[in-house]
């Protein structure tokens, strides 16, 4: 089974779409089963890791999108990664890496383990879209709590959060939420 209008549909997808895809979107869109789909994934997968091109299918957040190869983001990203305008500072990636492990997470449990006032770095990474609000927790005032996005996935090169790099003992103490 060739399977080579189908892979091009997939392609086409997946060009035009802007954010990951997920499995369940992709066959609705094209009408074509999950098992047809997976290997049409696989067979543009393989077609893309030859060197002749320049990027490849990669699996982020639970969905499948085109994405430079690593090796040419360095060249690129000075111009390509301006969506993330400019580096975050010590304090916003001290308070993203406190959200991503200790995920929901409230701006007063934030403040907490950061010593300091987190509504500047909060509305930082609000607005570069790295994390959202997730809910509200179930306590007096029930305040928001917050958690990271498919961009921090994108901007870290992680597929979901489980890759995060595991944390020492020290490490861990310092993201546990006390009380």
């Amino acid at each position: 089974m060739m399977l080579d209008k189908e892979s091009a549909l997939v392609e086409a997808i997946l060009f035009l779409e802007a954010e990951p895809m997920d499995l369940k979107s992709i066959c609705r869109i094209s009408g074509l089963s999950k098992e047809v789909v997976l290997a049409v994934m696989e067979k543009i997968r393989n077609q893309y890791a030859n060197e002749e091109h320049g990027i490849e299918l990669i699996e982020l957040g639970g969905g499948y999108l085109f994405s430079p190869k690593k090796e040419f983001w360095e060249v690129l990203k000075e111009r390509y990664g301006k969506k993330q305008e400019g580096k975050l500072s010590r304090a916003a990636l001290e308070t993203l890496a406190i959200i991503a492990y200790s995920q929901p997470i409230t701006r007063a449990e934030i403040e907490n383990l950061r010593g300091v006032s987190a509504d500047s770095m909060i509305k930082l990474l609000l607005s570069k879209n790295l994390i959202r609000e997730v809910g509200k927790k179930d306590a007096p005032g029930k305040p928001v709590q917050y958690g990271t996005t498919k961009e921090f996935l994108k901007m870290f090169g992680l597929k979901s959060i489980a890759d995060l790099p595991k944390l020492d003992e020290y490490e861990k103490e310092r993201f546990e939420l006390n009380g």
